[in-house]
């Protein structure tokens, strides 16, 4: 035996939680068929728990939810970053939870 390794299994941020994270996605062009084509693509990515089309610095806020850092960072080169159109993104993960899925009354 030369030797012995042991991999060091990604944690999550917090113990016993999956963290939320927040995409803020810039299309390369704003165009009918780019919107539809991204959303096509989004509706099938399971991480993915919201998409909203925004007014503002850029077009889609993108909310998922994952594990930990390093599926994180899985999520975005296997799913965000080959989205029809993208240009740019800012990534943003959740540290807590303020008002969560807060239900509207009857």
């Amino acid at each position: 035996m030369q030797g012995s390794r042991t991999a060091r299994v990604p944690r999550p941020i917090f113990e016993g939680s999956i963290t939320g994270v927040f995409v803020e996605v810039r299309l390369d062009h704003t165009a009918p068929h780019v919107f539809d084509r991204f959303a096509e693509a989004v509706a099938k990515a399971p991480e993915i728990i919201e998409c909203h089309m925004v007014i503002g610095g850029f077009d889609y806020l993108v909310k998922a939810r994952i594990a930990d850092m390093a599926t994180f960072q899985e999520f975005l080169q296997r799913v965000i970053l080959p989205l029809p159109g993208v240009r740019e993104t800012h990534r943003f993960a959740s540290i807590g939870d303020v008002k969560p899925d807060a239900l509207l009354p009857l």
